[in-house]
């Protein structure tokens, strides 16, 4: 089972996409499609996929668990909820099957402590109880604050996206490292192998720029802890969906075979508590032998 951990869709005439904030968007100021991804998937033998939010907005993560409900790659949505809504539990309890986990752009908050205040610790409380993963959305200013929750929910399973963004376009090393050292020695934090081409020049960007990140990642969490995301389409801002693939396929070159099924879909699965539509093609599985009796008195 190999899944894309990390993929958008949305549709500019349902609403807008208020992060594409300037010209510097253009390339991607578009609708986008299952139909438009699903060429990508086969090609390269995706078989499901991890829907993300790109706005907040409830009405969306409504129209993406549809999208999810149908026929398609599509095996999860991670949703965006108001973690700070006193009522948070019975919203999500309200929500269609199919939601697997909740991001907020905590990267877009003024205060870099926003993860450590008391009512964003409740509501990511109540996403463990309701059996969801938090998906986190930081650059290394918010890697502290994230640190700080994710040790005082050890009950909740995170995923850090983008690998924290890390500086790829300047070169720069520190914080990020070692931030991101730190947190992966939290077990209940994943990483998701995603993002980092467009944190790089987007016009000049080689994979030797990259790859110490993605290796560092790697060396940190595990390949246990890492799972591959394409951020498609935003990715096409610096590069197609095959290059982010095969920047991921040379930054796990050196793993074993069962350390690079976890990164391109066995972590994915087990974190996110999904598994891969079955093939139209595939035969049917044979029915189970049925139990011997045991023999009457």
């Amino acid at each position: 089972m190999r899944i894309d951990a990390h993929h958008h869709l949305w549709d500019l005439s349902r609403r807008e996409q208020p992060w594409m904030d300037g010209p510097w968007a253009d390339p991607i100021r578009r609708s986008y499609a299952l139909s438009d991804l699903a060429p990508h998937l086969d090609r390269h033998g995706v078989d499901g996929t991890i829907l993300v939010q790109s706005s907040s907005s409830y009405e969306e993560t409504a129209e993406l668990l549809t999208l999810a409900a149908g026929e398609g790659p599509v095996t999860g949505v991670v949703g965006w909820a108001e973690l700070c809504d006193p009522a948070l539990a019975e919203v999500l309890a309200a929500l269609p099957a199919g939601l697997v986990g909740i991001r907020h752009q905590v990267q877009d908050e003024p205060d870099p402590d926003w993860l450590t205040r008391p009512d964003v610790l409740r509501g990511l409380a109540a996403l463990a109880g309701a059996g969801l993963v938090y998906d986190l959305l930081v650059t290394p200013r918010e890697l502290p604050a994230a640190q700080h929750a994710v040790r005082a929910l050890p009950q909740l399973a995170f995923v850090l996206d983008h690998a924290a963004k890390p500086p790829v376009a300047t070169g720069e090393w520190q914080p990020w490292a070692d931030a991101v050292t730190a947190l992966a020695a939290l077990p209940n934090v994943s990483c998701k192998l995603s993002g980092l081409v467009t944190e790089a020049d987007w016009d000049a960007w080689r994979p030797q720029q990259i790859l110490p990140y993605a290796r560092h990642a790697l060396d940190a969490f595990g390949p246990d802890r890492v799972m591959f995301g394409s951020d498609w389409p935003v990715c096409t801002l610096a590069a197609g969906y095959e290059d982010v693939v095969a920047l991921a396929e040379a930054a796990t070159g050196q793993l074993t075979a069962a350390e690079r099924s976890d990164v391109f879909g066995g972590t994915a699965g087990r974190v996110y508590g999904v598994a891969a539509p079955p093939s139209p093609l595939a035969p049917p599985t044979p029915p189970a032998p049925p139990s011997p009796e045991l023999p009457g008195r």
